[in-house]
């Protein structure tokens, strides 16, 4: 599916979100939950500063989901995130049976851009979502968002 102008902005959200965990110490990650009816339900960044490197917000996304939302609820949801999620968060999303996912940049490019920056590169592979749940229905990267985002990631992760 190709993204629209709500998913574009929606991904505006994320990427605010992204800047919000970089301005506190942390890493720029963020990311929405939104329903079948385009309410958003949940919003969260990244939390790893102090100390969970599993404080990731598609992490709580699909926690929040488990906890509060029927199974034919959370398979109707879409999950906007402004980095593909990590391995870790793939298969939390597969688990719980969330729907679409849509992400503003690859972790491909995030890969690309640590190794070129000669940064650490993250302790599990920067695999696509799809290698790790292939049923569900992945859309992005949004190419808009791609200087700002690499931008972000610079400010945290560039030595």
């Amino acid at each position: 599916m190709a993204l629209d102008d709500q998913d574009i902005r929606r991904l505006g959200r994320c990427v605010e979100l992204a800047r919000a965990a970089v301005a506190a110490g942390d890493e720029p990650f963020g990311s929405l939950l939104v329903d079948a009816d385009g309410r958003i339900l949940f919003e969260d960044h990244n939390h790893v500063a102090g100390g969970d490197a599993t404080a990731h917000p598609e992490l709580a996304i699909a926690q929040w989901a488990a906890a509060h939302l029927s199974p034919d609820q959370r398979a109707r949801a879409t999950v906007y995130t402004s980095g593909e999620h990590c391995p870790m968060c793939s298969a939390a999303h597969a688990w719980v049976g969330l729907g679409r996912i849509v992400f503003a940049v690859a972790s491909a490019q995030l890969s690309r851009w640590l190794a070129d920056w000669r940064a650490p590169l993250p302790p599990v592979a920067t695999l696509p979502i799809s290698a790790i749940a292939p049923q569900l229905t992945v859309d992005g990267p949004a190419a808009q968002y791609r200087d700002e985002v690499m931008a972000l990631y610079a400010a945290k992760f560039r030595p």
